[in-house]
C-alpha cells in the first residue's frame, strides 16, 4: 500500500486492473438484475417502431414527389419561356422582312411615279 507520508501516489497497473474489474462485474451485475420486458410490451415497441418507419418513408416518398413536380414545373416555364423568346425573335425577323419589303414598295412607287411624269 501507499506510504501516507509520501502523498498522493498514483495507483498501480494492478490496482487499476482490479477496479475496472470491480466496475465491470458491478454493470454486469445491474444489467441482469433489470426485469424481462414481456412480450406484449416488445410487439408493442416493434409496432410502434414499425409505423413510424412507415411514417418516415411516406415523408420522404412526398417529399420527393414535391420535389420532382416543382422540376417538372420549373422545366416547363423553361420550354415556355425559351418557345416564347424563339416566337419574339421570329416575329421581329418577320417585321424586319415586311419593313424591307415596304420600303422597296414605297421608292418603287416613287420611281413608278417619276418615270409617268417624264414619260
Amino acid at each position: 500500500m501507499a506510504d501516507p507520508k509520501r502523498g498522493y501516489q498514483a495507483p498501480s497497473f494492478q490496482e487499476r486492473v482490479a477496479s475496472a474489474t470491480r466496475a465491470k462485474e458491478a454493470a454486469l451485475e445491474k444489467l441482469k438484475s433489470r426485469p424481462k420486458l414481456d412480450p406484449e410490451e416488445l410487439a408493442r415497441r416493434a409496432a410502434a417502431a414499425q409505423a413510424k418507419e412507415a411514417a418516415a418513408i411516406e415523408r420522404r416518398a412526398t417529399a420527393r414527389a414535391e420535389r420532382e413536380a416543382q422540376a417538372a414545373a420549373k422545366a416547363q416555364k423553361l420550354r415556355e419561356a425559351e418557345e416564347a423568346a424563339a416566337a419574339a425573335k421570329i416575329a421581329a425577323a418577320e417585321a424586319k422582312i415586311q419593313a424591307e419589303a415596304d420600303r422597296k414598295a414605297a421608292r418603287d412607287a416613287k420611281y413608278l411615279a417619276r418615270k409617268s411624269r417624264r414619260g
